[in-house]
């Protein structure tokens, strides 16, 4: 299994590295439009794509559920609509969090303004509908169950952003009502995707369930990871904006056990913070919470969720694809950016 960050890249590129790059060019023929302005942003959101946490998901269960088979064009196509459906949900992110950097470049509202942000969100996740409603299905399948499925998913996805926002401010909040905003938030599309790449890939529902459930698990690590990273991480580093979480009174895991467990004047400290109007608020939390083990807490929270993803790997035959399903869980929380 690869151990080092170059190592676990290039064991990605070897066994689908020609798929994922099919799979970006059917992403910018899909979005191409003859209006150049319009062209012109979703040029522009492309340079978004990093990691493609998303297809890389769904094409290594798909190879990890029949390793001996060739990877096939649907599932080609059904990981370029996870990856259309994610922009659409970064390009609105950014709205909501008023943010200036992504991917260590301008987001589409620093440019544009929100107007254009808000439509071109929207313009990626009817694209993904158009070509999710274009993928053949297994037999076993109904022919428009991978469009239920991202029907359910973008649905979920858009309930816990209102969960999110119906709770800022809320100093309240506990961990079960954060969990529950990142399952639908961020586990809801990574979920989606694992179980996509299972089915499709001749998997029974049992074994889809259990990739659908790894999914889950890691995309909820993946955000709690992101949240650390928010809060303390060097936005030269991570490459897009940092402390919006502070800024936009959010509670995410490392503050809301720093008020449950701190000392009470550091705690009564951080409510005061969290509810002022101070010019550098981010950077005075960043200050308060870093010495304590409220990071660490989040931290060990995310191993123990990509240990309970590993565990679902169990009814899957060994494979490269399934030790690189396997490292994924570690480099989720090793992650720096």
């Amino acid at each position: 299994m690869p151990r080092s960050r170059e190592r676990f890249a290039d064991a990605i590129a070897e066994l689908i590295g020609p798929a994922l790059d099919r799979v970006e060019r059917i992403f910018d023929n899909e979005l191409r439009s003859d209006l150049p302005s319009v062209d012109a942003l979703v040029r522009h959101v492309g340079r978004f794509r990093g990691k493609m946490l998303r297809p890389t998901l769904l094409l290594l269960t798909g190879r990890a559920v029949e390793p001996n088979g060739e990877v096939d064009e649907s599932l080609i196509e059904l990981a370029a609509v996870v990856e259309m459906v994610h922009m659409s949900t970064l390009v609105h992110d950014d709205v909501l969090d008023e943010a200036e950097l992504r991917r260590k470049g301008a987001t589409i509202n620093h440019l544009h303004g929100n107007e254009a942000a808000v439509l071109l969100g929207d313009y990626l996740i009817s694209h993904s509908y158009h070509l999710c409603s274009g993928v053949e299905a297994p037999p076993e399948l109904s022919a428009n169950w991978a469009a239920r499925i991202i029907g359910r998913t973008t649905n979920q996805l858009c309930e816990g952003e209102l969960l999110q926002v119906s709770h800022r401010g809320n100093l309240e909040l506990s961990e079960e009502t954060y969990y529950e905003i990142i399952r639908r938030k961020t586990g809801a599309l990574t979920a989606a995707s694992c179980l996509l790449g299972a089915r499709f890939a001749g998997a029974d529902d049992e074994l889809g369930r259990a990739m659908q459930r790894y999914g889950e698990l890691i995309g909820m690590a993946f955000q709690v990871q992101d949240d650390v990273l928010d809060l303390l991480g060097d936005v030269r580093e991570v490459g897009k904006s940092v402390g919006v979480d502070a800024e936009k009174q959010k509670l995410t895991l490392p503050l809301i056990h720093f008020l449950a467990n701190a000392p009470e004047e550091h705690a009564e400290l951080l409510r005061s913070l969290l509810v002022g109007d101070q010019l550098d608020r981010a950077e005075q939390v960043r200050q308060l919470v870093r010495p304590s083990d409220s990071v660490e807490f989040a931290r060990d929270e995310a191993r123990r969720l990509t240990c309970e993803a590993a565990a679902c790997l169990e009814g899957l035959d060994d494979s490269p694809a399934h030790d690189l399903l396997t490292a994924v869980c570690d480099f989720v929380v090793a992650r720096s950016a």
